[in-house]
């Protein structure tokens, strides 16, 4: 019988298909402010990253006169209008569900908003299954650094090197490294940046197999 394992799970791209609502939200704020034409591919630059680390990025880039206190909240508007329509990965669901029935502590750590966790976890059903729920906004830095996942094992009263966390970005990758945790990847955009994770699924979501990543997580590798 095996103890069960925290798992700390990355939201928008892993868990719940809401990265296309982030960069629409992204878009029509560029759009809005005189930058018009933002495309995904600009967009896929800042997966993983926090908004406010992402919109400190663009407003030095575009030259935005804007604080950015108040592009983060005009952008957190935009997306909580798009996230009623957010739905979880269906394999990511029953990874979730299983591990859940088998009594393992459960976390996100996001770079999005807490309003926005919440209403994202709530649309797409897994609100009940998430307890602790972790912002960037909420602590010193974003990912790449460790800290929301060292909060979230805080908060969920074990040790760091006990969790396992699921991502979906380079950035995730990185920053489960450094807070010495085991990682599945499960990439939304190929790329360098996985190399650390100890299980991944090069395909993405198309690719990731449930059943594997659980055997993965509760047999120690």
């Amino acid at each position: 019988m095996h103890t069960p394992v925290p798992v700390v799970f990355d939201l928008d791209g892993t868990l719940v298909d809401t990265e296309p609502l982030y960069y629409a939200a992204g878009r029509d704020l560029l759009a809005a402010h005189g930058v018009p034409g933002f495309t995904w591919q600009q967009h896929t630059r800042f997966l993983g990253v926090g908004t406010r680390d992402t919109l400190e990025t663009l407003r030095e880039e575009h030259g935005l006169p804007a604080p950015v206190e108040d592009l983060v909240a005009e952008k957190n508007r935009r997306y909580l209008e798009l996230a009623a329509h957010a739905e979880a990965f269906a394999g990511m669901r029953r990874l979730v569900e299983r591990l859940h029935a088998a009594g393992s502590p459960l976390a996100v750590a996001s770079g999005s908003s807490p309003s926005a966790i919440e209403a994202v976890l709530e649309s797409s059903g897994l609100a009940r299954l998430f307890p602790v729920r972790v912002s960037a906004e909420e602590v010193a830095r974003g990912k790449p650094a460790p800290d929301v996942l060292l909060e979230s094992a805080r908060r969920l009263g074990v040790a760091p090197g006990s969790c396992v966390v699921v991502e979906d970005a380079g950035t995730g990758v990185a920053a489960a490294r450094a807070a010495g945790m085991r990682c599945v990847a499960v990439p939304s955009v190929p790329g360098d940046g996985f190399a650390s994770a100890g299980l991944v699924f090069p395909g993405g979501q198309r690719e990731f197999e449930p059943e594997r990543a659980y055997a993965w997580i509760t047999e120690d590798g």
